[in-house]
């Protein structure tokens, strides 16, 4: 293997205020070395480093000579190490420079051999706790290393580096300087010897009679405990009392390690000293903490995500085996899996030299299997993660065995009260806090929970002892009394429900799992499937919901019960964002609902039908949403009466019947987010703010999706918050700022496309963005992804929608043929829908692509797109009309007359209506009609009453008598007789 040196260089501490350009100068001298492979920078210090220790040397002393024109130079410290790893090089090299005086260079014994004429400075131990080695110095002796000195030489050596933690090594150093007691706590691997042995060799000159380490775990009678302090500090031996006498007057640093198995007489030796000794800290590693007063717990902390890989590689190092890469996300969910406990993420790298990373994580199915090495010079304990716990577990009693292993039936956490009916025991806090106390149990506020390694241990235990199916039972019923109780929250207060539910959402896996399993109690499944349907509406779990529900409803598919018909309903329900266009299990419960005469149900299941409707059948969908929220009034259920109502919203927005929605949109909206609805609010919000745009109110709109992400943003679930996320980006590059669309909206798109989700529009509002900035090619790549041209939505009103950018950013790029393919189709998806606003879009950029053969024909198509943007107040597009005139009259030579700018865009847009000649629409008489008048008439005439047009026309009954009021004072006529005869006379 090539060795690789490092050469850090740093001012100490101590070496008094350095000057900013003192600072920059060396890491501009730094990097001009002579012979460097590359410079890094580590805890704010270059390093720089060497393919050879002779070039590292070297550059020492030109960096040396250098320094003499720096601010302070006179007080820089270098340190050169040699090694194979670069991690292990690093560190090392660190904290040598830790150890190197002010204006003093040091090597290592690797180093020194290529450096010439060198000063041996002895053996010395540096604060990583390796073994003593041996240092040489370049130079004048300034003085001798701040290595650990002999007060320290009781600390254990380790034979592997100290790897992360140093926020939490800091802040134990910083408490321990105040406290006469602590004790570091945690589960069996969790690092509390390693962490602890840290701190004192980094605190070891704040105690001038020494630290001194005691390693008790070999230790077996009471009374040894004492005595083995004595000797190690050299003193007669003797009881707690009278080693406390003997050592009244010492300053020192007594390092306890491993107390659990010797609570009681290491609680009388510090209880002792404390009394006595006034200048003697204790500081013990145990599983369990002493329980005396003035003891300070700190409990050791799992390794984080970071420090955890970090770990892994650096015992990969010492391994000799080589990680790539693509290893990263692998590495990272070893040591996620492994809950952060040191020892297991060691005994994993120790098994690189045989297996991969791919293997070592497929292997930890048998954690307890795999997690085993055979180290000389290792406690028994700590060659098994299995042992290790061991440990633990037998200085459990009977009755703490008992609650424990039941324990292992939790996944996630759990509260008292559930350990209460798992455990079968009311009295089980006390149980519990004992377990806390010796760290097999984590409470964390006001629940609790295993790390998953320790839980693994446990459910062996539990099985072991024949409980696991009792034990799965209880916890399934607790489970479903708790889903079961709070269900009428669903109703009132969704956001209490989630509260409630949400922190058990493994629980409620586990307790599905367990009844959907071969001989399982799968009646309480059903029933606790039914009661938590809405739970996989949250967190991007809707296929997971699905996969649950599914079973459910197949444990007993001819079931014609109110649990299947709730279930098929909550299959609906997730399959609405989860597994789009799934509506028979809607129908299906609809029919279960009529059947058994539950009107609430019924109210609901008629909102889902409706729901798959709107891509068949869009009367039907507003007349079954009508009725719904009729039944829902008549029962008092608010909640199912507003999802109706939501859905007749999103079809007034369709049809751009703004006046009427506007109203509606709000108070629905008010009443959803009360009831703590969200997922229903945030699609009402998108809609009020698309209204708002629509009809030119674009900077409410925008404050309008703000709120809307906001409502949808505690859902975690990609397709309302992407939906949200879509609809704020897009009005953004409406308003000019596209690059904030952009960083709202990539971040959530690279997310989706790591989970593998779909979120509907956001290909559109990416395609959107990227048209406004002139990017036409990629706008065409994201447009194309988000509309389908087969499926069973191909030809639904989504993909008239989308067309019209689509046909203009492929017009724009120069691919005219395929855009007027494109817009045709939107053109005819549109009339078929009745959408006025994408079909004034479609016919907008035909009329673009005429503008060069046939300008009156482009005429017409823009004129057409104007007064559908009129007839249905769309006044955000009325800017995009007249421009598209305004290039028609540049094209033909024909001005308008007049400049439209001087113009309000009330004054530009009547302007251009009236100049437009011939083809435009008279005030009065027939050819005044606007297209929804003349649908109007032509129903009036047939003989439907004004309830009948307005559920023919999707509209309500004040809109309908409003257009004949309108077509009456046109008309000049004065009631229905004398419109059908007039309307006789034109032609059909």
């Amino acid at each position: 293997m090539e060795t690789l040196t490092a050469l850090v260089a740093s001012y100490a501490p101590d070496a008094g205020a350095v000057s900013a350009p003192a600072y920059v100068r060396l890491d501009e001298l730094a990097a001009a070395l002579p012979g460097h492979k590359v410079v890094l920078r580590n805890a704010g210090w270059p390093v720089v480093l060497f393919d050879t220790p002779s070039a590292a040397v070297a550059a020492a002393l030109v960096l040396r000579e250098h320094a003499r024109a720096i601010p302070a130079g006179h007080l820089l410290r270098i340190a050169l190490h040699t090694g194979f790893s670069q991690s292990e090089v690093l560190r090392h090299a660190n904290h040598l420079n830790e150890a190197t005086n002010p204006g003093q260079t040091l090597l290592t014994a690797q180093t020194a051999e290529s450096a010439g004429e060198v000063v041996d400075l002895g053996v010395h131990r540096l604060l990583d706790l390796g073994a003593g080695e041996r240092l040489f110095a370049v130079g004048e002796v300034v003085a001798a290393p701040r290595a650990l000195g002999a007060s320290a030489g009781s600390l254990p050596v380790m034979f592997t580096s100290f790897v992360g933690r140093r926020a939490e090594l800091g802040a134990i150093k910083t408490q321990l300087a105040a406290t006469r007691l602590m004790t570091l706590s945690g589960p069996g691997g969790a690092g509390k010897t390693r962490l602890a042995a840290q701190v004192a060799a980094e605190s070891a000159d704040r105690w001038p009679d020494g630290v001194w380490w005691i390693d008790l775990a070999a230790v077996t009678d009471d009374g040894q405990v004492p005595e083995l302090v004595a000797s190690t500090i050299g003193v007669p031996v003797g009881d707690a009392r009278l080693l406390a006498g003997q050592l009244r007057d010492r300053k020192l640093l007594l390092c306890l390690d491993n107390c659990e198995h010797l609570l009681d007489p290491v609680a009388e030796l510090v209880v002792a000293l404390q009394t006595s000794c006034p200048e003697i800290t204790v500081l013990t590693t145990s599983r369990e903490p002493l329980d005396v007063p003035g003891e300070l717990v700190r409990r050791v902390p799992p390794l984080t995500a970071g420090e955890g890989p970090e770990l892994f590689a650096d015992r990969a190092d010492r391994a000799g085996a080589e990680l790539a890469e693509s290893d990263a996300s692998t590495i990272r969910s070893i040591c996620r899996r492994l809950d952060g406990i040191p020892l297991a993420i060691e005994l994993a790298a120790s098994w690189l030299r045989t297996l991969t990373p791919a293997q070592i994580e497929a292997g930890l199915d048998d954690r307890f299997g795999l997690l085993v090495r055979n180290t000389r010079g290792v406690a028994a304990r700590q060659q098994t993660l299995a042992a290790s716990i061991d440990w633990s577990h037998d200085l459990l009693d009977e009755s703490e065995r008992a609650v424990f292993r039941r324990l292992a039936v939790f996944s996630g956490g759990f509260t008292l009260d559930a350990a209460r009916a798992v455990c079968e025991n009311p009295a089980v806090l006390d149980t519990l806090g004992r377990l806390v106390d010796k760290s097999l149990v984590v409470a964390e506020e006001a629940r609790y929970r295993l790390l998953e390694t320790i839980r693994e241990y446990a459910a062996a235990q539990l099985a072991d002892a024949g409980e696991r199916e009792l034990a799965e039972d209880l916890h399934l019923a607790h489970y479903l009394t708790i889903a079961e109780s709070a269900e009428p929250l669903l109703n009132q207060n969704r956001d209490a429900w989630r509260t409630h539910i949400e922190p058990d959402r493994d629980n409620y896996r586990a307790a599905l799992d367990h009844a959907f399993a071969v001989g399982g109690p799968a009646e309480s499944g059903r029933r606790l499937a039914a009661a938590v349907a809405w739970l996989w509406n949250l967190g991007a779990t809707g296929q997971e919901g699905i996969r649950y529900l599914r079973r459910a409803i197949e444990v007993a598919p001819e079931d014609r019960s109110l649990v299947q018909a709730r279930l098929l309903f909550g299959y609906a329900s997730v399959a609405d964002t989860a597994s789009p266009f799934e509506f028979d299990a809607a129908e299906r419960g609809l029919e279960l609902a009529i059947e058994l005469g539950d009107d609430r149900l019924r109210a609901h299941c008629l909102a889902m039908v409706a729901l798959g409707k709107v891509f068949s059948d869009l009367q039907q969908a507003w007349e079954l949403a009508g009725e719904g929220a009729e039944l829902a009034e008549s029962i008092g259920d608010a909640s199912a009466r507003d999802a109706n109502l939501a859905l007749r919203c999103q079809l007034l927005v369709m049809w751009d019947r703004h006046e009427e929605a506007r109203p509606l949109l709000e108070t629905v909206a008010d009443g959803l987010i009360a009831r703590g609805e969200r997922g229903i609010a945030a699609s009402v919000l998108m809609l009020l703010s698309g209204s708002q745009a629509s009809t030119g109110d674009l900077q409410q709109a925008i404050e309008t999706a703000e709120r809307t992400l906001a409502v949808a943003a505690p859902l975690g679930d990609f397709h309302r918050v992407g939906v949200a996320r879509a609809q704020l980006a897009t009005l953004l590059g409406r308003d000019g700022r596209i690059d904030e669309g952009f960083a709202l909206l990539e971040p959530f798109v690279r997310l989706v496309e790591e989970a593998g989700a779909m979120v509907p529009g956001l290909g559109w509002a990416m395609g959107e963005l990227h048209y406004r900035a002139g990017e036409f090619e990629q706008a065409i790549k994201w447009l194309r992804q988000d509309t389908p041209t087969e499926g069973p939505i191909a030809e639904t009103y989504v993909p008239a929608m989308m067309l019209p950018t689509l046909g203009a950013a492929l017009r724009r790029a120069g691919q005219t043929a395929e855009s007027a393919t494109v817009l045709d189709r939107a053109v005819h998806l549109s009339k078929r829908y009745n959408l006025p606003r994408p079909l004034a879009d479609a016919l907008e950029q035909q009329g673009y692509l005429k503008l060069q053969d046939d300008p009156d024909k482009a005429s017409d198509l823009f004129h057409e797109a104007l007064t559908l943007r009129v007839d249905h107040a769309l006044r955000l597009y009325w800017p995009e009309s007249l421009t598209a005139l305004t290039k028609l009259a540049e094209h033909t030579n024909r001005p308008l007359g007049a400049t439209l700018a001087d113009l309000t865009l009330d004054e530009a847009v009547a302007y251009v209506r009236r100049t437009r000649g011939a083809r435009g629409r008279p005030s009065t008489g027939w050819p005044s009609l606007t297209p929804t008048e003349r649908q109007v008439v032509a129903l009036a005439v047939e003989g439907l009453t004004n309830p009948e047009i307005a559920t023919r026309l999707y509209m309500s009954r004040g809109t309908v008598k409003t257009h004949l009021a309108h077509v009456y004072a046109k008309l000049n006529i004065s009631n229905r007789t004398e419109l059908a005869t007039l309307a006789a006379t034109q032609p059909q």
